[in-house]
């Protein structure tokens, strides 16, 4: 009996230990996941593949769809039609002018329902046509389970998204550095002559160590939904909940565990040095072969050392060479699975020698091979 006890101790201490997967968060949403923004690396993940509403984190793709197609400078007049929406207003007025701007922080610090109505309406048209735009972005970054019908997220029984989707979407809009700037923003002040001071619904920013984002959501339909994000030591995490009494003490344990858990690792620098590769018939007897592209990548402790990296490359190349040219692959592998192909370029021109130039090089290399033998 003493022995299995301390075995049993044992095992609990491991489980419990910091740096251990035995322990997922224990949270109550109907849907959830948590990602590395960069890396798109699922962390945890909570049934998230299930088709939900999405209440006003629909407007997080609203906002990337703006952001994308017009400028924030832009002088918008509002008409009757965006005028008066039900639930979550910013209390736009017929005939008033707005700056996109102006517009961008009413939606996603007030969640104002009339200014999705009015930049889906200056940018789309009408609704239908900026939904079809949305859809589109949507399927675009492989998020391929959603459906918009609208771009605020009041209730149709055809507008849905996953937990995993809108992580995705989050983390394409996270790319943009206005949509960061906004979500960040606690309170904006607006060029209007009345309701100008907007303040930020998303509490993340107040009571989470490095909060800086998203988006809140409600509907009776929906129960409540949420994308919080957080960044620490270069690190950004994403955090969705879908259904979730408990919304924001979920999320922040949900990135509590992936601070605690997962490290960010440079796996190799863009542009980073590889190999020099010989060259036939070049101005140049070598071509250097760089990464196209950085990759990072978060990882456990016990991760770091299952890492293996896998270079393909011709032992030789032909000339001419452009500079940019793709001449190879570099694969990164996770305990024998393939996490990232990256391509490798040539990191400057090589032209192709002339006929004589040619001949000469061949006279001056059989001649050192001549005398190399010679003192053999």
């Amino acid at each position: 009996m003493k022995k299995k006890l301390i075995i049993f101790i044992i095992v609990m201490i491991i489980c419990w230990s910091k740096n251990s997967f035995c322990v997922k968060p224990d949270i109550g949403a109907q849907s959830a996941i948590l990602i590395d923004a960069k890396s798109k690396r699922v962390l945890a993940s909570y049934n998230p593949h299930i088709k939900l509403p999405i209440a006003s984190t629909t407007k997080i793709m609203t906002a990337l769809i703006a952001l994308e197609n017009a400028k924030l400078t832009d002088k918008i007049i509002i008409d009757n039609n965006s005028v008066g929406i039900e639930g979550s207003s910013i209390y736009l007025e017929i005939n008033e002018a707005i700056t996109l701007e102006d517009l961008l922080y009413g939606l996603l610090l007030r969640s104002g329902n009339d200014s999705a109505i009015a930049i889906a309406n200056y940018i789309g048209g009408d609704v239908e046509s900026f939904s079809d735009m949305m859809n589109n972005k949507a399927m675009e970054i492989g998020a391929e389970n959603t459906n918009f019908m609208n771009p605020h997220g009041l209730h149709d029984g055809r507008h849905y998204s996953t937990a995993y989707d809108l992580a995705l979407i989050t983390s394409e809009a996270m790319k943009i550095n206005d949509f960061k700037q906004i979500v960040s923003t606690k309170t904006w002040k607006t060029d209007r002559n009345k309701n100008k001071i907007f303040y930020n619904k998303n509490k993340t920013l107040w009571e989470y160590e490095g909060g800086d984002g998203v988006k809140t959501g409600y509907t009776t339909k929906s129960g409540r939904c949420l994308v919080t994000s957080a960044t620490r030591d270069g690190t950004q995490l994403i955090a969705v909940v879908l259904n979730d009494g408990n919304w924001f003490k979920d999320c922040y344990t949900l990135m509590d565990y992936g601070f605690e858990n997962f490290t960010t690792y440079v796996i190799f620098e863009k542009e980073q040095f590889l190999k020099k590769i010989p060259v036939h018939n070049g101005n140049e007897e070598y071509v250097i072969a760089v990464s196209n592209d950085s990759f990072i990548f978060p990882l456990t402790k016990e991760e770091l050392g299952k890492i293996k990296i896998n270079l393909s490359l011709p032992e030789s190349i032909e000339a001419p060479i452009v500079n940019g040219e793709i001449i190879g692959y570099i694969t990164v592998y996770l305990d024998g699975q393939i996490i990232h192909k990256e391509k490798v370029i040539a990191k400057e021109n090589v032209g192709k020698l002339g006929i004589m130039k040619r001949l000469f090089r061949k006279i001056r290399l059989n001649k050192a091979s001549g005398l190399f033998s010679f003192y053999q």
